[in-house]
């Protein structure tokens, strides 16, 4: 047969009508259902992939979501917002399903009321962030990574310090969250801003990393001097 007349009217609808022939009615009810339960499956995916259901809940609403809603983020000057699914949230398909199934977790605190209050809240704030920056630390800050891209960052309009600390972060197996912690978030009580840099700056001075990189009013050597010892 001709692949001209494999496609015509005729071959299909006979290709139908044999297929409907030998079909059960229990199997194109299964078949439909089936359908009807993988449409149900990925809709309650993407409602539950929306910040309109992610800060439904007061304990959101109030407290991280305000935060975020001061932030660069959220709002900045070309307009591109980060939103709480892009940030917590994969798009490939099975590890969203991952990530939702973890979530149950949440719920069960949510009907417990483990952080119905203020005060809860930042009882838990610790143990909490540290929970997001360990999974963003194993994922290599995946969900960051969906919008920024090192291959991507012109190093002509960055700051030196930010092109000298990425290309030094590539180097040593960083990561994203290993230095932009609280940037979209506050940090918990105890916890500074500069936190992170404690560790690398012993591995900037064990590695005579130059200390203007950082310091940009630091004395500098002079052309052809050695002052690494």
């Amino acid at each position: 047969m001709a692949l001209h007349e494999w496609f015509s009217r005729k071959a299909v609808l006979g290709r139908i009508t044999m297929f409907l022939s030998v079909i059960t009615p229990a199997t194109l009810v299964a078949f439909v259902a089936g359908v009807l339960a993988w449409g149900a499956f990925n809709w309650g995916l993407e409602v539950t992939n929306r910040q309109a259901f992610c800060i439904s809940c007061h304990e959101m609403r109030d407290n991280v979501y305000r935060e975020y809603t001061t932030k660069g983020h959220y709002s900045n000057r070309t307009g591109v917002r980060a939103t709480c699914p892009d940030c917590h949230v994969p798009r490939e398909w099975l590890p969203k399903v991952v990530r939702k199934i973890r979530a149950s977790n949440e719920l069960v605190h949510w009907l417990l009321g483990s952080i119905s209050t203020k005060e809860k809240f930042e009882k838990k704030r610790g143990a909490l962030a540290v929970h997001v920056w360990r999974s963003m630390r194993a994922s290599d800050s995946h969900e960051c990574r969906n919008c920024h891209d090192d291959a991507a960052m012109n190093e002509r309009v960055q700051k030196p310090l930010a092109t000298g600390m990425h290309s030094l972060g590539s180097g040593w197996d960083m990561t994203c969250i290993d230095c932009h912690k609280g940037i979209v978030h506050s940090l918990p009580a105890g916890i500074s801003g500069n936190a992170w840099l404690e560790p690398i700056h012993d591995r900037i001075e064990k590695e005579k990393v130059q200390c203007h990189l950082c310091h940009k009013n630091l004395t500098r050597p002079a052309k052809g001097d050695d002052w690494s010892n």
